[in-house]
């Protein structure tokens, strides 16, 4: 049967069993995109006939055709810089060649750019999203009489979420069976690509786009759908599948409270693609730590540590080194991630993730990885 999730959207059938449980996390992570929908810099003085147009059908349909023509430009740029970043690891890490098909690599990436500006360009009659709020309160020149139609007209992110999750799951899937460090190929690729397309835009449209990039982005670095399909095996009111209900909807909170905490312990900090506080930078951060909590809630619905083991792991040991991440600062953020954990959920909660945050304290100690 159909469920209808928050945002308006319809999710599709499902015939795995207990689809409320697939359901109901997939609506937390989808509500997250709603929520926290901002647009970041922009000009509170600039004309808001500028946001009515990017924001309008045709100013989207404008978009999208820009950066579909820049797409293969894009996307061989970001090989290339993918390729200066971790060729030297293959051999590192003594990862086989043959697995790492550029050609398909960049093929998958365009698909999912592809499927993304598909759902950014359509028409959508949902609710108003939170964004014209936003607006209207930055803006002293906004008034929902001129910006409302333009907002409600636009596609919700959450929406890409749904419609594209599974398939971003299947592709994640084929990397990881080969080996899972092939995956932070697909990522880095895919990230890249994302950056050179939003360098073409105008930073409104950046906004409005970007969001749509970081569904696909956040889908690829973690294992949404293999947890989806975890929960599904779990009774409804089961205790694992209440404590990932408890801590799916604040991920995103944490994960900016302890960036932001690091950043300043850190302060002056400075990693392979600039300064721990510079915009880019946080984002990139806020999605790894957000990163962390997804396979801590994936262990926590599994009863197993493997998909840390297996997965995590290995890609932190093969990506942090060549981007200039040290071990310190990881494991800072690991000790305000259990702090953050006990003090906002409850006991019952906590319980279920501590066996799993204790070994990846382990996993990440100084004897195992000093700087």
């Amino acid at each position: 049967m159909n469920q209808a999730v928050e945002s308006g959207y319809l999710l599709t059938e499902m015939n795995l069993p207990h689809e409320a449980s697939i359901t109901s996390l997939a609506e937390l992570w989808a509500k997250k995109y709603v929520q926290n929908l901002q647009v970041e810099g922009t000009d509170s003085s600039a004309p808001l006939l500028g946001l009515a147009e990017v924001a309008s059908q045709e100013g989207r349909i404008a978009t999208v055709e820009r950066l579909r023509q820049s797409l293969r430009f894009a996307s061989a740029q970001a090989w290339s810089k993918t390729e200066g970043l971790l060729a030297k690891e293959v051999q590192r890490h003594h990862i086989s060649p043959d697995l790492i098909d550029p050609w398909q690599i960049a093929e998958d990436s365009r698909y999912l750019f592809e499927k993304a500006l598909a759902v950014y360009s359509e028409q959508n009659h949902a609710r108003q999203i939170s964004l014209l709020n936003t607006l209207v309160e930055q803006s002293p020149y906004a008034s929902q009489a001129n910006l409302g139609k333009a907002i409600t007209d636009l596609p919700t992110p959450g929406r890409l979420s749904v419609v594209i999750g599974s398939e971003v799951g299947q592709i994640r899937r084929q990397y990881t069976a080969q080996d899972p460090r092939v995956l932070g190929f697909v990522s880095m690729q895919f990230h890249y690509s994302g950056q050179a397309l939003l360098e073409l835009l105008s930073p409104l449209e950046q906004a409005l786009v970007g969001s749509y990039f970081k569904v696909i982005d956040d889908n690829l670095y973690m294992p949404l759908q293999r947890s989806y399909e975890a929960a599904a095996t779990q009774d409804y009111d089961s205790p694992a599948l209440a404590a990932v209900r408890q801590l799916l909807p604040i991920s995103t909170e944490i994960a900016k409270a302890l960036v932001q905490r690091v950043a300043e312990i850190y302060s002056g900090y400075s990693c392979h693609s600039g300064q721990l506080n510079s915009p880019m930078i946080k984002i990139s951060s806020i999605r790894d730590v957000e990163m962390f909590q997804v396979y801590l809630c994936l262990c926590v619905l599994e009863g197993s540590i493997t998909s840390i083991q297996e997965e995590l792991f290995p890609l932190c040991v093969m990506l942090y080194p060549p981007l200039k991440v040290r071990w310190e600062m990881i494991r800072h953020m690991l000790r305000l991630l259990g702090q953050e954990i006990g003090d906002r959920l409850g006991e019952p909660y906590v319980t279920q993730f501590r066996p799993y945050l204790r070994s990846l304290w382990e996993m990440f100690s100084a004897e195992v990885l000093p700087d």
